[in-house]
């Protein structure tokens, strides 16, 4: 009898931890650095930026190339980087992902490292943990390639800081990076992944290859992708503050009982459109990749399509109707319902004074909004743009949510937009409202 239960209670243990899957804690969506076009062959097809556009001027207008200095983070080489992320949930076993999915060459990592971040570039003391590809200590990310490290033991709570540090150990070019970080990035010379801190290192703002961290949780668990443009990404919020409405918003799934175990990844791009490339690929060309490809995921909160409506004042030819962009929705709609993910249609907020605004196109926010809220069309619907508006002037930010720029709401109008959020659309107890 007693080796029957000591048998059940293995099978149970091991069935229990069959059971626990990877869900995203932490992500961002990367994009190419805008510090130059890549080589011309003969499959690729160079595209000018503003800083080749810049160099060009200056060639033409003068006889001589800029040699103005590179930036940090332009490119790297024998250098190491340390980002901080704030993860959501929190777990016992974790892993990464290193992505290279728009450099032109390949990048070679020495080595990576991951610990608790304590103030500033320090690490917390005895946090420090090396992870593998493979069982090696780094890897070599060949263009468009995806890495996923070796699992660790690491237990780590919801909502904490941590650093991780990647040693580049030749050149890489132009980076994948994502260039809203809103916490500082630590650069310095050689491999300094282990270092305790990093007091004479460069500093920039973005995130270089790195685009996801997972944690191991039980089968109740799931992660929230929040996609969108740079409302989503957290333009305007202060540095170094979490003050964006994902990670608000994460602050708030974690306080809550029933939701504790959700992640959130955030995959906001500033100046991103669905239809068009032009901050990072478009909407629609990015969402198998950094939608439907995070770890767990069972929730997308959609929060687009501003940027669209606003293009079409510089570029008429790129206009957009309300029909096209509920027509996007729609696509993204089917690909996340093939993968039993649930859409969550969130309304575009208010936008007059802003430099691109048109009282001509305000018709299509209107309109689309109006699609938003309609029941059937979402799975559920968060209305941001109730939550931040003027109730005198419905197409203009509340004053005191409004940095200056009447685009992008500041700290406060960011937790206007995380406390709309019904919780119960996550838990299945929403409210009567």
């Amino acid at each position: 009898m007693k080796t029957r239960l000591i048998v059940a209670l293995v099978l149970g243990a091991t069935c229990a931890s069959a059971q626990d899957h990877w869900i995203a804690t932490w992500a961002t969506a990367e994009a190419m650095a805008r510090v130059g076009a890549p080589p011309a062959t003969a499959t690729t097809t160079t595209r000018t930026t503003a800083a080749t556009a810049a160099a060009t001027t200056t060639a033409a207008t003068t006889g001589k190339q800029s040699a103005a200095a590179p930036r940090p983070g332009s490119r790297f080489n024998n250098e190491t980087v340390r980002m901080i992320a704030r993860i959501s949930t929190g777990g016992r076993r974790l892993r990464i992902k290193l992505e290279n999915g728009f450099g032109y060459q390949p990048v070679t990592i020495g080595a990576v490292h991951i610990a608790l971040r304590g103030k500033d570039s320090a690490i917390a003391p005895g946090s420090d943990h090396a992870i593998t590809f493979n069982s090696k200590p780094g890897c070599t990310l060949e263009p468009g390639m995806v890495m996923l490290s070796d699992p660790i033991d690491f237990t780590v709570a919801a909502l904490s800081d941590l650093a991780v540090s990647l040693y580049i150990s030749g050149e890489t070019g132009a980076p994948t990076n994502h260039g809203t970080a809103l916490h500082d990035t630590y650069i310095q010379t050689g491999d300094a992944t282990a270092a305790a801190s990093m007091p004479d290192a460069r500093k920039s703002q973005s995130y270089y290859w790195l685009a996801g961290i997972d944690v191991q949780a039980p089968a109740s668990a799931g992660a929230i992708v929040t996609f969108g443009d740079s409302i989503t990404d957290g333009a305007r919020s202060s540095n170094e503050s979490n003050h964006s409405w994902p990670t608000l918003l994460a602050a708030r799934l974690s306080a809550n009982k029933s939701t504790a175990n959700l992640g959130v990844a955030n995959m906001g791009i500033g100046g991103n459109r669905v239809l068009r490339d032009v901050s990072g690929v478009s909407a629609l060309g990015r969402f198998d990749r950094d939608v439907l490809s995070q770890s767990g995921v069972k929730w997308v909160m959609l929060l687009e399509g501003i940027n669209d409506i606003g293009h079409g004042v510089s570029t008429p030819a790129e206009a957009v109707t309300a029909s096209d962009l509920i027509g996007a929705y729609k696509q993204m709609i089917e690909r996340a319902h093939s993968q039993n993910i649930q859409v969550i249609g969130c309304t575009l907020t208010p936008y007059e004074g802003a430099n691109y605004y048109r009282e001509d196109f305000e018709k299509v926010r209107e309109d689309v909004n109006a699609w938003i809220r309609t029941p059937g069309n979402f799975d559920a619907v968060v209305d941001f743009e109730a939550a931040v508006r003027d109730a005198a002037d419905p197409k203009k930010y509340r004053a005191e949510f409004d940095p200056g720029d009447h685009l992008h709401p500041n700290d406060a109008g960011y937790e206007a937009m995380a406390n709309a959020v019904d919780l119960g659309i996550f838990s299945g107890k929403r409210s009567k409202r």
